[in-house]
């Protein structure tokens, strides 16, 4: 049985121009795109709330929050927030349950905000439940944000809804992103190899890394002091992972035996392991046949590691990339090679500094409180 609201509390809300804080339910809370969407260092007054424990919903988690509380309708009728703002994680609720949490902040008078990160569900293999998903959003959602050009012209086609185009911030904390950028700098000319990455974590839905490692090993043996090096979790690479893929493994280990690749299993890299990681590369392939934007494209930015990305979604619309040809069943070899040989003859893309970073998370934070408090008047 559905649970429903105990009670409507009465919303004292911000009026326009007023300056008292605003509490926002952020779904999630912890999430580094959440982080870096609030202004850097200093008191702000939006006040995003932390994510409750899926064990306890009474008591706050830093990092725990799958599946979220914020999207259960009982919290939602009883904590206290002024405005509902949606980023991921709502793929845990099936449509008729997420349009009845929605509904729980509409009837408590709470403006909601939905930024559309994936307009393709990169985990589902199927798109129907996501964009079933994404309609009830939609729907609901009072103001839509989103990270590009093209991302928001397909919301308007398919949803007849004008979304803000907002910048992915910094994904990289930007004291860390200085001391790699100035690692890399004085590196710089003095390398003799040439180290391309793919990390297939634990291969989720839209990756298919056997499509583009047979390109790989051939097009990175052919340069002088090239590495190819694949990293990957020990749940679909190792022996006795739960979810290995043993076509997967095969090919990567006869590769590794071969010396074609620098193959890395290990478990999930906390985040400095994995900025070291990436910032050790010249080039991060990334292996998608579907997709939308890339958090993992943004951290390679900030640590002027160069993207080779593929041509779905909107990854080459979130700044400067290589791209190669690749949407769902559709593939072509050779540019990818070709990607892979520009960056070796071309060296480092263009990447954002640290300042270009601060600027843009001030606008980004700016923003995102401008539009609080217009919906709050």
């Amino acid at each position: 049985m559905t649970q429903q609201p105990s009670a409507t509390r009465e919303r004292t809300r911000p009026g326009a121009g007023e300056d008292r804080p605003i509490t926002v339910a952020s779904v999630p809370g912890s999430h580094v795109y959440v982080r870096h969407i609030a202004h850097e260092g200093k008191p702000s007054d939006v006040r995003r709330l932390e994510d409750p424990d899926p064990q306890s919903p009474d008591r706050s988690a830093q990092q725990q929050w799958w599946p979220p509380v914020m999207l259960d309708p009982a919290w939602l009728a009883d904590a206290d927030y002024d405005l509902l703002h949606v980023q991921f994680g709502f793929d845990a609720r099936d449509p008729s349950q997420l349009e009845e949490a929605l509904s729980v902040a509409r009837l408590r008078g709470a403006p909601i905000v939905y930024t559309a990160h994936d307009l393709r569900n990169p985990h589902h293999p199927d798109s129907t439940t996501h964009a079933r998903q994404l309609d009830v959003l939609m729907r609901h959602a009072d103001a839509v944000v989103t990270l590009t050009p093209g991302a928001a012209d397909e919301i308007r086609r398919r949803w007849a809804r004008d979304a803000i185009v907002l910048p992915h911030p910094h994904v990289v904390d930007l004291a860390t992103m200085r001391a790699h950028r100035a690692r890399r700098a004085r590196s710089s000319g003095t390398r003799d190899e040439f180290r391309v990455g793919v990390h297939v974590k634990s291969l989720r839905a839209n990756m298919d890394p056997l499509a583009l490692l047979p390109v790989l090993e051939e097009t990175v043996a052919d340069l002088p002091g090239g590495v190819l090096q694949v990293n990957g979790h020990r749940d679909v690479l190792a022996p006795d992972g739960a979810r290995r893929d043993a076509a997967l493994a095969d090919h990567l280990e006869e590769a590794a035996c071969r010396g074609l690749v620098d193959l890395r299993v290990h478990d999930y890299l906390d985040d400095a392991a994995l900025w070291d990681h990436l910032g050790s590369l010249d080039v991060s392939v990334l292996p998608y046949r579907f997709g939308t934007h890339s958090g993992w494209l943004e951290a390679c930015r900030d640590l002027g590691t160069t993207v080779v990305a593929p041509t779905c979604g909107y990854y080459a619309e979130q700044g400067p990339v290589l791209t190669y040809e690749m949407d769902e069943g559709r593939f072509d070899p050779e540019s990818l090679a070709e990607a892979v040989r520009s960056a070796y003859v071309h060296g480092p893309l263009p990447a954002p500094t640290v300042e270009e970073r601060r600027r843009q998370r001030l606008e980004v934070a700016t923003t995102h409180e401008t539009l609080y408090r217009r919906l709050l008047s």
